[in-house]
């Protein structure tokens, strides 16, 4: 395939493709082997699809009904935009016999709209609003997936992990708060077999791209002058963008900033005292002193006392990190992760985020027991010494280098061997401290 997340290229034939398949997921549910034809972002969405217990002779559950699902979709943000996709993909969905629908960030099908035989047949396998059609939910499927990896993707017949859903193709894209980056939900056009083609996965690919265009004008983002954007992961000074300027802040300083951006109420100087210092002896005039040389640092007004907070909204990298965690889009997410949060810092509630943050990526890769994203994180230098991650690591890639390093490092921390285990609350691994 020239271009590996388009299911099926023109020339090829529909059928032989759909038994080819057929076969190789029949291969892949009994023996877990992924044959050929599979596509590799098919392969590894079966594999996440298995490990997070799908079956194959599943179906997808309702979660939202009635009041609860039409207060949801009121106040969702892409209620903003449908009048957008039904006049983009309207027409197409119902002269097609297709559907048109949209999903949220977690995979929860908000509207389905189109032919009315095709929505019959869908509500068969609960293809309706309200019901969550997330891929750790029901597998591989073109907006779960889509959601999942923050990218489009086409999937076509028994590509989809359950069977039910096997007669169908869909083609999905991601939709994204143009000011901010977050996830929002995904766009997605479901039919038959005539879906599989470039050109279905280059249209939703446009009205997702048009969507978000149509959200930056309907919700205008704030003057440069009034954001902030931190940067603080894998470094032990952040930079914050102001106004054009770039501001490299002393270790003191991040930790403060970082501190009142996650509290947009304001903190007091008591509570920012406990946040900041281990050593109850450090007094009031010593923090005093700390906030007067950082207001002098940034825009005139930003810091206010009385509690002591921002007044413009900050937007940090590790913000961006905990949002595509949990919309589920688990690559997306460890891609924006550069490091530890502010590693250096010994401050109490600085060192509660950043365990935080990082305990919730390494549960998520875990249980998700992709061999490649286990494979970056062991070898980062965040994760070198995790032995979580390399216990991990070895059930799904055990090769030598592989587990010799974990021998190594079970016996470097005498600790018995054993199954890989989420973190219940800290981290299993070594902190090594980072330049």
């Amino acid at each position: 395939m020239t271009d590996p997340w388009v299911a099926l290229e023109p020339g090829a034939d529909p059928a032989e493709r759909v038994r080819a398949l057929r076969r190789a997921h029949e291969t892949f549910t009994t023996a877990g082997t992924v044959p050929r034809p599979v596509r590799s972002v098919v392969a590894e969405s079966w594999r996440r699809s298995a490990r997070a217990g799908v079956g194959p002779d599943g179906t997808a559950s309702v979660e939202l009904t009635d009041g609860d699902l039409g207060a949801y979709r009121a106040e969702h943000p892409l209620s903003r935009v449908m009048p957008l996709f039904r006049e983009l993909l309207g027409t197409f969905a119902s002269d097609g016999e297709h559907l048109l629908a949209v999903c949220d960030a977690h995979g929860r099908l908000l509207w389905v709209e189109g032919h009315p035989a095709t929505r019959r047949r869908a509500d068969g396998m609960n293809f309706v609003p309200g019901a969550r059609w997330s891929e750790a939910a029901v597998g591989t499927n073109a907006p779960g997936t889509a959601v999942a990896l923050d990218r489009p993707v086409q999937v076509f017949a028994a590509e989809h992990f359950i069977r039910r859903v096997q007669p169908w193709t869909c083609a999905a894209a991601p939709v994204h708060d143009p000011h901010t980056g977050r996830v929002l939900g995904a766009v997605d056009i479901t039919g038959g077999d005539g879906l599989a083609h470039p050109h279905s996965l280059g249209f939703v690919r446009a009205v997702a791209r048009a969507a978000e265009s149509q959200l930056t004008l309907l919700v205008p983002s704030r003057p440069a002058g009034d954001t902030a954007v931190l940067s603080a992961l894998g470094r032990d000074e952040a930079e914050v963008r102001l106004g054009g300027r770039r501001i490299r802040l002393s270790r003191r300083h991040s930790e403060i900033l970082m501190l009142l951006a996650r509290h947009p109420e304001g903190l007091t100087g008591d509570e920012l005292l406990c946040a900041l210092y281990a050593d109850e002896s450090v007094t009031p005039v010593t923090l005093r002193a700390e906030l007067a040389r950082l207001r002098r640092l940034l825009a005139p007004g930003l810091l206010a006392s009385r509690p002591y907070r921002l007044t413009a909204a900050v937007e940090s990298d590790a913000d961006v990190v905990e949002r595509r965690l949990e919309a589920g889009a688990l690559v997306a997410a460890v891609e924006a992760y550069t490091g530890p949060l502010l590693p250096g810092s010994q401050a109490p509630a600085v060192t509660r985020l950043r365990d935080r943050l990082a305990d919730g990526l390494r549960a998520a890769l875990i249980a998700h027991g992709d061999p490649d994203l286990l494979a970056d994180w062991a070898h980062a230098p965040w994760g070198e010494d995790d032995l979580d991650v390399w216990r991990a690591l070895a059930a799904v890639r055990p090769t030598a280098p592989v587990r010799a390093r974990l021998a190594a490092l079970e016996a470097e921390l005498a600790v018995p061997t054993g199954p890989p285990s989420p973190p219940a609350g800290h981290a299993t691994y070594l902190q090594r401290p980072h330049a």
